[in-house]
């Protein structure tokens, strides 16, 4: 299967409609040429877009499987982020406490440390991970301008942005770079509901982008229920996946998240290519408003207004 890339923001690159999501891989426990494996199986089924974070020490990991087929890079469309210092993270220095960083200086470090563990000379798109409440946007953005004329980073997002937040780094960041944030990297789940009601989600829109949603299984709770709440929007899911003939619940979880207007990116975070294959599977099933309010009543516990 070809890879159908789509646009993420009026100005933004084309990515793939799922992105893979490797947070956990070195609890994968795979070899690089399994994990080759997998990002080649991946990509055959249309998955081009990864995503990574400094904080997850993924990148060098996925960089070794990268090195054994460098023809890969060209194919893929690599995110990585960049702010967060957890205590005693060892590439950035000990840290006394964890904290944000998003000076020009640790994002260059930070940038540089990313493309050396990947094994590549550029970065597609780079969000800062977590609004730092200390953040000098003017010299955010100004480094971030300077990083993509030098051609080391494309495009510029965010993740965990509230909209204030979001829009102030977007003004600065348009002065020097058109294309400003393409994307805002959020949770949401039928377990996380906030995006729909603190407007995070319609400022998307109006800034003609897509989120990408974290977490859209609510860490595995929808489908392994351990309170009452996960056990309602369970019981929901598997409703409306028996009237679509659907045997795996995640299939309706991911149809359910990419019926939003604004046309969200679901990251997934699976090792197996199989559940992959069940994600995708979202793109053919087609919610009715119904079912849609059915799993969003069980969520909150109450019917709409």
């Amino acid at each position: 299967m070809p890879t159908s890339l789509t646009p993420i923001a009026a100005q933004g690159p084309k990515v793939s409609r799922f992105i893979a999501g490797y947070w956990r891989v070195n609890q994968w426990n795979k070899t690089p040429q399994e994990l080759l494996r997998f990002a080649s199986e991946c990509l055959e089924l249309g998955i081009s877009t990864v995503d990574h974070a400094m904080v997850y020490r993924s990148e060098a990991t996925f960089g070794k499987a990268l090195a054994l087929d460098p023809g890969l890079r060209s194919q893929l469309q690599i995110v990585t982020k960049f702010g967060i210092k957890p205590m005693g993270f060892g590439e950035l220095g000990a840290q006394a406490v964890n904290h944000y960083d998003s000076s020009g200086a640790a994002l260059i470090q930070s940038l540089d440390a990313s493309l050396q563990g990947l094994g590549t000379d550029y970065i597609d798109i780079l969000l800062v991970h977590r609004p730092d409440y200390l953040m000098d946007v003017r010299e955010l953005a100004a480094t971030m301008a300077t990083l993509r004329a030098e051609g080391k980073v494309r495009y510029f997002g965010v993740s965990n942005f509230n909209t204030h937040q979001f829009e102030v780094l977007q003004r600065e960041l348009r002065q020097n770079v058109p294309a400003g944030l393409v994307t805002n990297q959020i949770e949401f789940s039928p377990l996380h509901l906030t995006p729909l009601e603190d407007g995070t989600l319609e400022q998307c829109q109006l800034n003609d982008c897509r989120p990408m949603l974290w977490s859209c299984l609510g860490g595995g709770n929808l489908l392994a229920p351990a309170s009452e709440r996960h056990q309602r929007i369970h019981n929901a899911l598997r409703v409306v996946a028996d009237e679509h003939a659907v045997a795996a619940l995640e299939t309706i979880v991911y149809a359910w998240v990419r019926a939003l207007p604004c046309a969200p990116l679901p990251l997934l975070g699976t090792s197996n290519i199989e559940r992959v294959k069940t994600a995708l599977a979202a793109e053919k099933i087609q919610l009715t408003r119904e079912q849609w309010y059915r799993i969003w009543e069980a969520s909150t516990g109450h019917p709409v207004p």
